[in-house]
């Protein structure tokens, strides 16, 4: 196991002292132990894995420093573009160094939505001639290899980080923020309720697994929820692509973490969503499902963006009253959004689908042909 304070102390010795990336669950302590120890400009939160890399390549550019960029593997697929087109040798030749958490690693039990990403994290970092170590209890000689290796040939290099790999790290107790009066699982018990027998498409994390059990509290059955397991950010568009093919109501169920990552799709879904597309934003301003890190959900003007998008009717709630409320004047609407306000936390016992995404996936096509 590698300590994690000696791990964030021997990257300062050695000069990297700017870290930007997506939290990862098996980086949570790492990233906890930067959150306390860096100030804000040091450590940027990145709406995404490819915003990361420019971020860490712009703070080459004005200090010859290298970036430090952490992410799971599922992220090395938002990265491929800026490392081949703007980090690579015979492009600019940035170097930089990645941090990144290894899901489904083959062998190691993981949940579905990881474990081809697992398969083909090596081969993907190979394909794209980053050379990596796999962190070992000798890390100083892992990191000193890497970093040298940075520095001679300007390029990006990669610490792929398994399972239980740092030290427990117990975060300086600061108050969370309180978006709202409920928790997340009870305000999805109400909207799934007023909803009735329209579908849903749900977003990655804890959200789609609070409405899986939801479901099964009160022997609803699945076909009704396309539970978006993996591909963080993509909801939306999902949801937008299930929309044109229906004339059923589609409710997308996001995340503030989802919406930022590809803030884009919603001006696309705004541009091209029929009357029948509905749109929740659960807002907690955290990454809950990965530790709990910030987002910047709770300093931004989100019913600006989303009327700016393209929906003609943007409301807001905090209670169960005004969650009702909402809800039934967003069915008389046509293309319309809520901005949901909720609390941050869950519960300790809260489960996994019991379905696999292909038993979902047909069983959700079947409820629409219905």
């Amino acid at each position: 196991m590698v300590d994690t304070l000696h791990f964030y102390q021997y990257l300062i010795e050695n000069n990297l002292d700017f870290f930007t990336g997506v939290p990862d669950s098996l980086l949570k302590e790492l990233c906890a132990y930067i959150k306390d120890n860096s100030d804000a400009k040091h450590n940027i939160i990145a709406a995404n894995e490819g915003n990361a890399i420019a971020l860490a390549s712009g703070y080459h550019l004005s200090t010859g420093k290298l970036g430090v960029v952490y992410m799971q593997n599922s992220g090395e697929g938002n990265a491929v573009n800026p490392l081949l087109s703007l980090a690579d040798p015979k492009v600019y030749s940035i170097p930089m160094l990645l941090i990144i958490g290894w899901r489904g690693e083959p062998g190691v039990h993981d949940e579905p939505q990881h474990v081809k990403q697992g398969e083909v994290t090596l081969k993907l970092l190979e394909a794209m001639d980053i050379e990596y170590r796999i962190l070992s209890d000798n890390y100083e000689n892992d990191l000193s290899s890497l970093i040298s290796l940075a520095k001679k040939e300007n390029k990006p290099v990669a610490l792929v980080i398994k399972k239980g790999t740092f030290s427990k790290y117990q975060p300086i107790n600061k108050d969370k923020i309180n978006m709202g009066e409920l928790l997340r699982e009870e305000a999805l018990e109400v909207i799934l309720k007023e909803i009735g027998d329209d579908m849903v498409v749900s977003t990655t994390g804890k959200e789609s697994r609070e409405i899986f059990e939801i479901r099964e509290r009160y022997e609803q059955g699945h076909g009704h929820d396309f539970l978006t397991v993996g591909s963080m950010g993509h909801t939306s568009s999902i949801a937008l692509g299930v929309s044109i093919g229906t004339n059923k109501n589609v409710w997308c169920l996001d995340g503030d973490g989802s919406f930022i990552m590809h803030m884009g799709s919603l001006a696309i879904v705004g541009q091209n969503a029929g009357d029948n597309y509905k749109y929740i934003i659960n807002n907690n301003a955290a990454h809950e499902s990965v530790g709990g890190q910030p987002t910047v959900s709770d300093k931004i003007d989100i019913k600006q963006i989303l009327t700016a998008c393209g929906f003609d009717k943007v409301y807001e709630a905090r209670t169960k009253e005004e969650i009702k409320t909402a809800i039934n004047n967003m069915k008389k609407d046509g293309k319309s959004a809520l901005i949901l306000y909720t609390k941050q936390g869950s519960r300790d016992d809260l489960g996994r689908p019991t379905t696999t995404p292909i038993q979902n996936k047909e069983a959700f096509m079947e409820t629409i042909k219905k």
